[in-house]
């Protein structure tokens, strides 16, 4: 089926959440993580929105082409979730959906779908990495990279993330550059800076407990941990322990993570959601 023409569109919420919308058929609505943007879930592939599916993504305020919090409002969750209730109103209207989010935004789509169950036919979750805890050292890895941001702009934020994280070395090379080009689409490194100092110290939900509460399919994407050490496969299977009706995907041994391929991932999008019975 040929996509329809990806149309941009402004929503007026606390802070202006900028995105786009495409495609024809069932809606999927796509949440990114943490410095990331809109176009970090899928990557650019346009699969989903062939395979008959309106998909709206957007970029979560303070980064990408997005507004920065205005002042006294932050990046928690609560906002997060809030802007995210804003993007539907606008562009979803009544009805049901589809949510899909990478890591933060995993955790977005999971916060709202625990708040209003009966709106979500279906989840995924790309890379979740809230554990239930709000840990010390995760809290000075954060920290640091924001003060690497701040002092020394997108060359120190990359220098700190090769330092720190530990990447495989066999993935060194994709994981730099990629990340070199996803902190460019920025507007405002300041704004992506204070989120990365707010967003660690909130909680989507109090535990993971509460996720087995959600009787809704469920889509868990899991990585490698030598690729994608941020994002523990371990954490992913206790989601998709928790979840009642989740399946956990992750990709071959030796393979790059699926959730790097946007093709592939979109295709087992689709998949998932027709067979969770939102037919295209």
């Amino acid at each position: 089926m040929p996509a329809v023409p990806a149309v941009p569109f402004e929503v007026a919420a606390a802070a202006t959440i900028r995105g786009e919308r495409e495609g024809e058929g069932p809606p999927v609505v796509l949440c990114h993580g943490l410095t990331a943007t809109r176009r970090q879930v899928l990557h650019g592939s346009r699969a989903l929105a062939r395979a008959g599916h309106t998909v709206v993504s957007y970029d979560a305020r303070g980064h990408g082409r997005s507004d920065p919090a205005p002042p006294s409002r932050g990046y928690g969750y609560p906002e997060m979730v809030a802007d995210l209730e804003a993007v539907l109103a606008d562009q979803v209207g009544e009805g049901t959906f589809a949510l899909a989010g990478h890591s933060m935004g995993a955790h977005t789509g999971l916060a709202y779908a625990l708040a209003d169950p009966g709106r979500v036919d279906a989840l995924v979750a790309i890379g979740p990495a809230y554990d239930g805890s709000i840990g010390a050292s995760s809290l000075e890895y954060w920290d640091g990279l924001a003060a690497a941001l701040e002092d020394g702009g997108i060359d120190g934020f990359v220098d700190y993330l090769d330092r720190v994280q530990g990447i495989d070395p066999a993935w060194r090379d994709s994981v730099m550059r990629f990340t070199r080009e996803r902190m460019a689409a920025h507007r405002d490194l300041g704004a992506v800076a204070a989120a990365l100092r707010e967003v660690p110290r909130s909680r989507p939900f109090e535990s993971l407990g509460e996720l087995e509460r959600l009787e809704v399919p469920a889509l868990v994407v899991a990585s490698g941990d030598r690729a994608d050490p941020g994002h523990p496969r371990a954490t992913a299977a206790e989601y998709a322990r928790r979840l009642p009706r989740a399946r956990l995907v992750v990709e071959d041994e030796g393979r790059s993570p699926l959730a790097w391929q946007g093709g592939r991932l979109s295709r087992e999008i689709a998949g998932f959601l027709a067979a969770a019975g939102q037919k295209a």
